[in-house]
């Protein structure tokens, strides 16, 4: 392993369609916990959210560092044009949106959504972590450039090892997240040969996944999921049993809706927390359904599907900046003399 930047290939489909698992992932997460936590009661689907605790976020980070090579040697301005500003942009809107929704009609008032506000800005808001933590990670990883990847992967994993509590997010979530992060960057070629392997041998990639679910099941099952060290072997190698699953759904027709949640996440990321909170205070309050696991699937459905329906409205209009970073919000490279 050197450190030039590694070679990967353009748009590639089980990418989406891992990435696309990711969200539901994450919405689901989100949904059942709300749910569950509003009931006073758990449903069907908490064990398949225990289940992917481990490698829900690990993996979604993962995702994220496969094709930063494409970019990362990119003069600073542009390299933070399209890697921080675009984030940037995205998190202080939504965190506005949700400041506030939350706090201003639904929480303390008007009066402490400055404070609120101004808190957001140090300490990421709620739901919106990952966007905050997507530029810190790519500064990062554009910083450690000349380091050899060997080294920043051992302290990153040394990192998430640690048990760092800090109370400070950017910290803690740093530590906890960035080697996954990194190991997308530094070890894409190789992700990219596994997942062609999956392709070319699905029976045995099977085989594979089924002994890597029995195995993720019976530790979180156990209670030691966190542990040090365990966690990190668990979170590795549920990102790549989602990188197999991806692979392996790529030719079928099931991996149509989710390559599409895919390549949209950043559009259900920032916007599911409304759907997902007005379906499930709906749904609780009239006790339209009596089963909790039910309400937590519709809920989640609600969460993913609630902010492309607002995507679809609003694209080419004049709210159209929810999802689009408008040309004011850009730093771009000053062009090139001839």
């Amino acid at each position: 392993m050197s450190n030039s930047a590694p070679a990967v290939p353009g748009r590639v489909d089980w990418v989406d369609i891992a990435k696309g698992v990711c969200i539901v992932m994450v919405v689901m997460m989100h949904s059942t916990l709300g749910v569950e936590k509003a009931a006073g009661v758990d449903g069907w689907l908490h064990p398949f959210v225990e289940f992917a605790r481990p490698f829900r976020m690990p993996d979604f980070f993962l995702i994220a560092g496969l094709f930063l090579a494409r970019r990362i040697d990119r003069p600073w301005p542009e390299y933070l044009d399209r890697k921080v500003l675009h984030f940037a942009y995205f998190y202080v809107l939504w965190m506005a949106i949700q400041t506030v929704i939350k706090t201003g009609l639904v929480g303390d008032g008007v009066t402490a959504i400055p404070a609120e506000f101004l808190h957001g800005l140090v300490q990421p808001y709620g739901t919106l972590w990952f966007i905050y933590m997507l530029p810190v990670f790519f500064v990062v990883a554009k910083l450690v450039r000349p380091i050899h990847p060997a080294l920043v992967l051992i302290v990153g994993a040394a990192l998430q090892i640690a048990p760092i509590d800090t109370g400070s997010i950017i910290v803690d979530e740093f530590a906890s997240r960035f080697v996954f992060f990194y190991a997308g960057y530094a070890l894409a070629p190789a992700i990219f040969a596994f997942a062609s392997r999956v392709q070319e041998m699905p029976q045995v990639a099977l085989g594979g996944l089924l002994l890597w679910a029995l195995l993720n099941g019976s530790v979180v099952e156990a209670g030691l999921a966190g542990a040090p060290l365990v966690s990190l072997v668990l979170a590795g190698l549920g990102a790549m049993a989602v990188v197999s699953v991806s692979a392996l759904l790529a030719s079928t027709p099931v991996a149509a809706p989710l390559r599409y949640f895919g390549a949209n996440s950043i559009v259900i990321y920032l916007a599911f927390f409304l759907p997902m909170a007005v379906s499930r205070i709906l749904l609780l309050k009239f006790d339209l359904i009596p089963d909790i696991g039910t309400i937590s699937l519709i809920v989640t459905t609600a969460g993913v599907i609630g902010p492309l329906v607002l995507f679809w409205v609003v694209r080419g209009t004049w709210f159209g900046f929810l999802f689009k970073r408008p040309f004011w919000a850009r730093w771009e490279p000053a062009p090139r003399l001839s």
